[in-house]
């Protein structure tokens, strides 16, 4: 019987390193195409899903407002004074 332990399939071959970090590439490209060589961070990707969520809610809420505001208009009463009420039509 031989002691000698069968390679790893899923390892990768000895010397090379998997991905682009093994490639001689230039200090620009590296520059311009920073998430080919810096491994996830959770922690930033949970702040940044927090970030998109908060801006997409507000955005939502603004909608939400203005529908509630369109069918307001300001009127001055002959004393001078202004109201907000709601905008009427001549027919009703």
């Amino acid at each position: 019987m031989s002691s000698t332990k069968p390679p790893n399939e899923n390892a990768p071959p000895t010397g090379r390193q998997p991905g682009l970090k093994s490639v001689q590439t230039t200090l620009l490209f590296r520059a311009v195409n920073p998430e080919l060589f810096i491994r996830p961070n959770k922690a930033v990707m949970a702040f940044g899903l927090v970030a998109v969520s908060l801006c997409v809610a507000y955005l939502g809420y603004l909608h939400a407002t203005a529908e509630n505001h369109k069918d307001l208009s300001e009127a001055i009463d002959p004393e001078g004074s202004r109201h907000i009420r709601k905008k009427t039509s001549k027919w009703d």
